[in-house]
């Protein structure tokens, strides 16, 4: 294989307030928890059953850190994409620990609002970190501004 790819998507909901720390040379991390979950009716009891998974997030792109700041809070709906990474740490007793996340680094990574301003569900805008470091605002659920009619016969 010429490559590898190693990218997160995930939906979910913040488990509590994003933390935001400053590195001695000016640089930001934002930190939280972001639930997944899936629900299913269980086939011999009937019973609907829920499986949340809790996924730790860095961010260290210092846009996407101020929109954190300013509009994410505990419950907020979250679209990400970034990538896994593993780093290891020693504990108080010197005690190797690892640590998984999933990263939104420096020029990469993206963030989208998923709730409305006023704290209801819908769309909200997307703040994307590209290669180029340019960022770019969105709204996640806009459809084609045009009506095409398109043609219900195969061509060949």
């Amino acid at each position: 294989m010429a490559g590898s790819v190693n990218k997160v998507i995930l939906v979910g909901n913040v488990g509590k307030d994003p933390e935001t720390r400053t590195f001695n040379n000016g640089g930001k991390v934002c930190n939280f928890s972001l639930a997944t979950s899936e629900t299913w009716r269980d086939k011999q009891s009937g019973e609907r059953r829920e499986n949340t998974q809790w996924h730790n997030i860095a961010i260290f792109n210092e846009n996407l850190v101020k929109v954190v700041e300013n509009y994410v809070k505990k419950g907020s709906k979250l679209y990400i994409e970034g990538q896994l990474q593993t780093r290891k740490w020693q504990d108080r007793d010197g005690n190797d620990r690892y640590t998984t996340e999933v990263v939104l680094q420096r020029f990469r990574g993206e963030l989208v609002l998923l709730d409305s301003r006023n704290g209801g569900g819908g769309g909200g805008g997307g703040y994307n970190m590209d290669q180029g470091g340019g960022s770019r605002s969105a709204s996640t659920m806009e459809g084609p501004k045009e009506d095409f009619d398109l043609d219900d016969e195969i061509p060949f």
